[in-house]
């Protein structure tokens, strides 16, 4: 047979005393009327060092004083109650006791309020969380910055550092990363030619990340190369597509879209011979505010197949005339009414071809801003404009 217990389990007195949480009533001005020996406990105090002669906010630390005097309280006033507030107690010794405050205002038989009834739960355990968690997620966002760091270092080591003009041209170029966390696949560049000639490539790797910049080097590096040998833009694109080609078998996708070109001055301007493998068309903007796409059709993926066709165009350059290469980032962003388009851009460029290479550039990078989530895709843009 079960012994009987020493103390009555349901004694309120007791439960209301050593209850898990703190109880405390004030009269209206704070003064403490009844206090639980848990909060005692917790304080480090007298009983009767407390009730009568202290008022509850003079239990808080400087801090939660003002805000039990300017928040808490005026609260309390109008609603009634005021549930789950972090406050700070201050024990006898000095420490500080993070707590979370619930109070209700007790009426008479009247109506009129008479009491202010507090429970107060120990907020230990959860402030060291949350300090944890606090110091998780500022780890985390500086190791986010890192990361952001070391990808925008390696985004700009696969773009040239400064872009050159060849005599009586304007030159401009922007690069739109899509996200800070993941290097991009789209390159650019011009350069000079060893016969006086210039060279230029636009172009766009499948894919993101360390293997997209990976491809990307050795698109860049392996386009100039073959300049330097042969600048023929076929040969060089057949070049490029016989380098991706040769780990073809490693399953890991190198292969890409692009545009090579050289500049060959003339009379009235440039002329400038392209070569495309799969890219969408150039824009040749006029000074009179016309643009016409220059396709190359028939273009395949370079690094795709061994054997690819690579589809060429000569075009003309003219005073005041702007040649624009660009990677589909801009045409396929996402707008209110569907994706941004070519006709789109086409007559976007056309309403700024006035404005020439920086003017051209300039305009599309802010409509790149103005997409903003809209654009999920890194995007390259080149404008090469013969000086009017």
């Amino acid at each position: 047979m079960t012994a009987p217990l020493d103390e009555d389990p349901d004694d309120l007195a007791d439960l209301y005393d050593n209850a898990p949480c703190g109880y405390l009533s004030t009269h209206l001005d704070g003064t403490i009327a009844k206090i639980n020996a848990t909060l005692l406990g917790w304080l480090g105090r007298d009983r009767a060092d407390v009730v009568g002669h202290r008022r509850f906010s003079d239990l808080l630390t400087v801090g939660g004083r003002m805000y039990h005097e300017t928040h808490f309280a005026p609260l309390l006033r109008m609603q009634g109650e005021v549930r789950g507030v972090a406050l700070d107690l201050r024990t006898a010794t000095g420490a500080r006791l993070p707590v979370l405050i619930t109070s209700a205002v007790k009426h008479d038989a009247d109506g009129h309020p008479a009491l202010i009834r507090t429970t107060v739960f120990d907020a230990r355990d959860r402030r060291d969380y949350e300090r944890e968690l606090l110091r998780a997620r500022q780890a985390a966002d500086r190791d986010r910055e890192r990361l952001r760091l070391l990808v925008a270092g390696l985004q700009r080591s696969l773009l040239p550092a400064a872009l050159p003009a060849p005599t009586g041209m304007r030159t401009a170029a922007h690069y739109h990363m899509a996200s800070p966390d993941e290097v991009g696949g789209d390159f650019y560049d011009l350069f000079h030619l060893p016969d006086g000639r210039w060279a230029f490539f636009l172009g766009d790797v499948c894919g993101k990340g360390i293997q997209a910049a990976a491809v990307t080097a050795r698109a860049r590096y392996t386009l100039r190369a073959a300049a330097a040998f042969d600048p023929s833009p076929a040969a060089v694109l057949a070049n490029l597509n016989t380098v991706l080609c040769q780990d073809a078998d490693t399953g890991t996708g190198d292969y890409c879209t692009v545009v090579f070109g050289v500049l060959t001055p003339t009379a009235t301007g440039y002329r400038a011979d392209l070569a495309g493998g799969g890219h969408p068309p150039a824009l040749l903007l006029g000074a009179a505010g016309t643009a016409e796409f220059q396709p190359t059709t028939g273009g395949t993926l370079i690094g795709l197949l061994p054997q690819v066709p690579i589809a060429t165009r000569a075009v003309e350059l003219r005073a005041g005339d702007t040649l624009l290469l660009y990677t589909d980032g801009v045409t396929e962003a996402r707008t209110p009414t569907g994706r941004f388009g070519a006709p789109a851009l086409r007559s976007f460029a056309a309403d700024h071809a006035a404005a020439g290479a920086a003017g051209v550039i300039d305009a599309l990078t802010g409509l790149l801003g103005d997409l903003g989530d809209g654009i999920d895709d890194d995007t390259a843009l080149l404008a090469l404009q013969v000086h009017p």
